[in-house]
């Protein structure tokens, strides 16, 4: 940053993905989710660092692509579109203002299948239908599109290319519940047995619904990662802002985790949660590992809270 200074806005974040799974990855504005995400499709800014591995391919390594190191001609080439598949935060603004939808499905057609002029016109009401965008509303331009619709053309266009990871960053910001459960079971059902879905967002109802398994971020760090039935069942998540995070929604105690996160450009040298956290001491002076899926030296065993009536 100006200055010389450095944002750690993700610090070692690991985990894996199979195909036909779904990861959840939640946490507090700022802590890092979408920069994860960016990094992944190499939309990082120019002054941005990166180290250590994103791999995409077959376990074998055949066909293997480290998405961290790889140049723009591959990543524009082989991976977007083609290998990940984004449905973007912001759908209005990411899709061509000047363009109607028809023309941005038909051109990623061509691009992405290869479909020609002939079977242009069919082949996006398919991909339409595929992500429920009705075709009356194919000829319209974004900014005549309500914030459902135009997440539904974001959607359809990121299935296009069957990319085996579908990125799906914060897909249902704005949507009112109806809608919110049918967009995370589109993206859900197109994920089928060979294909996964990261899905980054606030919503953990929206990941109680479709995860297998949930990664908790909290001041740049993967803070807990937990089966989804664990951890919004029993017992329960075991890092104590995970089960803050819970344990504020309105169907449970209700309760908000106090304080507010740190800078990311001046976190302290040990647990980052410890200043809002009743179960620090001594010890959380230093870093914890992410050690049987919650990095803290003093994690939750008991039972979550049950919900209320």
């Amino acid at each position: 940053m100006r200055g010389g200074h450095h944002v750690s806005a993700v610090t070692d974040a690991t985990f894996d993905l199979a195909a036909g799974e779904c990861l959840a990855l939640v946490g507090e504005s700022g802590c890092g989710k979408s920069v994860l995400a960016s990094a992944l499709l190499g939309l990082l800014p120019e002054n941005a660092e990166t180290a250590g591995s994103a791999l995409i391919g077959d376990a074998d390594g055949v066909g293997r692509v480290d998405l961290l190191t790889a140049d723009e001609r591959t990543l524009a080439r082989t991976v977007r579109g083609r290998r990940v598949g984004l449905v973007p935060q912001s759908p209005a603004a990411h899709l061509t203002p000047v363009r109607t939808v028809r023309s941005q499905l038909e051109e990623t057609l061509r691009e992405l299948a290869g479909v020609r002029k002939p079977q242009l016109r069919a082949a996006a009401e398919a991909a339409a239908e595929r992500a429920a965008f009705p075709a009356g509303h194919l000829d319209r331009y974004p900014h005549e599109l309500s914030g459902g619709l135009a997440q539904r053309a974001a959607t359809a266009l990121a299935l296009i290319g069957d990319a085996p990871l579908l990125l799906a960053d914060e897909p249902t910001t704005g949507l009112d519940r109806d809608l919110v459960d049918r967009t995370v079971d589109e993206l859900r059902r197109h994920v089928g047995d060979d294909r996964a879905l990261l899905l980054i967002t606030h919503d953990l109802a929206a990941a109680e619904r479709i995860a297998d398994r949930v990664a908790v971020m909290y001041a740049s760090r993967v803070v807990e990662l937990a089966d989804a039935a664990d951890f919004f069942g029993t017992p329960g998540p075991r890092h104590p802002y995970a089960r803050g995070l819970l344990n504020a929604l309105p169907e449970r105690a209700f309760t908000p985790v106090p304080g507010m996160p740190p800078e990311l450009s001046a976190l302290p040298a040990g647990c980052a949660f410890a200043a809002r956290c009743e179960r620090a001491d001594e010890a959380c002076g230093a870093l914890p590992a992410l050690t049987d899926g919650a990095a803290c030296h003093h994690p939750h065993a008991d039972v979550l809270e049950a919900p209320r009536a």
